[in-house]
């Protein structure tokens, strides 16, 4: 290994070459490469896997693997790449190409780490169905803790995310006149998403995380055929296949699909990564928050399958996710590089007293550190 550190001026040098480098999802083969290349110089080993997956890794020795997964595609979108009164624009700047290179930034930093750095650069988040995380999941061997990159800002850590339910409807009804009485395709894909509506109750919205919210994707048809897509934003215990049964009680016509369904997910605020980062914010001066949020990351997707201490941490101001002038404030990504880096070592330590604990546990001593709840 170099010893090259990602001091600010390759941190930013890092970041700006990403911005650089458009990566709408499926079009993400690009920047994985140069990353390869770059994070080599780094110290790292990579590798791309067979969806497109960046991994790299730094092994120091005996201790926890960590690993630190944030995305590669952005939503498509030109946003000039410019640096202008302390902040940087790039489309990515935020959601979620800032977090990612914090990450990568983070991980050659944190020199008194003792254990295993895995980075993961995944494709496809922001498509309906996760294929980087979800290829992560099923072929990567299980990490001992994960800190998902998306942007939380540096003084918030996000504990959990609502899940989703994406549904298509489709109908076909004999061609008739407009005036006949008799069941016509477009009035059933209406009807449909009437009946959604009723089944999830008139508390259902986007403003609570505890609660359902229904979006109508689209709809399009005529008497013939029609066809509707519906988003669901479902909260953590929502009975999936209860509310399908009953939908399917409201549509005699047709077929409901369901296209993609990955459930909700919450970390428990006393989990080891969630305390390291809290840590980390107010080593850097910050007031750490915890926070839920409304939509769905990868970290639902992991948090499935992986029942290991996980949370959500970046740099980066999630409301400007998409927007034309997305950008990142320069000192709060350094901060936010800091932050991971001290989390990162205390993380090894912690790992370290719990083993010493557990080899003196008949003596009394520390007890394992608990594992975040889903």
């Amino acid at each position: 290994m170099t010893n090259r550190m990602a001091d600010d001026t390759t941190a930013l040098g890092l970041l700006r070459a990403m911005l650089e480098i458009p990566s709408p999802s499926y079009h993400e083969a690009e920047l994985a490469g140069h990353l390869a290349g770059a994070l080599e110089t780094l110290g790292f080993a990579t590798r791309i896997d067979v969806v497109g997956n960046l991994i790299a890794e730094i092994d120091r020795g005996p201790g926890p693997t960590v690993m630190l997964i944030g995305h590669l595609d952005t939503v498509p979108g030109d946003v000039p790449v410019r640096s202008e009164q302390g902040r940087l624009f790039g489309r990515g700047a935020v959601d979620a190409k800032g977090p990612l290179a914090a990450m990568i930034c983070a991980a050659r930093n944190a020199e008194r780490f003792a254990g295993r750095i895995v980075v993961v650069g995944a494709v496809e988040e922001e498509t309906p169905c996760s294929r980087g995380a979800m290829e992560i999941r099923a072929r990567h061997t299980r990490p001992d803790l994960v800190i998902v990159g998306e942007p939380s800002g540096w003084t918030s850590i996000v504990l959990g995310y609502r899940g989703k339910l994406d549904l298509r409807y489709r109908v076909s009804c004999p061609p008739t006149h407009p005036s006949s009485p008799v069941d016509k395709a477009a009035e059933a894909a209406a009807a449909a998403w009437s009946a959604l509506l009723a089944e999830l109750g008139p508390e259902t919205g986007h403003t609570a995380f505890a609660k359902a919210g229904a979006t109508l994707c689209s709809i399009n048809g005529d008497p013939a055929t029609a066809e509707a897509e519906f988003s669901i934003r479902t909260p953590v215990g929502f009975d999936t296949d209860r509310l399908l049964a009953r939908l399917r009680t409201h549509l005699p016509l047709g077929e409901l699909s369901v296209v993609n369904n990955v459930t909700a997910c919450l970390a428990d605020r006393s989990n080891p990564v969630v305390r390291s980062l809290t840590a980390g914010i107010r080593a850097e001066h910050g007031i750490p928050s915890l926070q839920v949020r409304l939509a769905t990351s990868d970290m639902n997707t992991l948090a499935e399958v992986w029942d290991v201490p996980m949370a959500t941490y970046g740099p980066g101001d999630n409301h400007l996710d998409h927007a034309d002038d997305e950008h990142i404030v320069i000192a709060e990504y350094f901060r936010g590089i800091s932050v991971l880096t001290f989390a990162l070592e205390e993380l090894s330590s912690a790992a370290r007293d719990d083993g010493a604990a557990r080899v003196h546990r008949l003596g009394g001593g520390r007890t394992r550190l608990p594992s975040s709840a889903y």
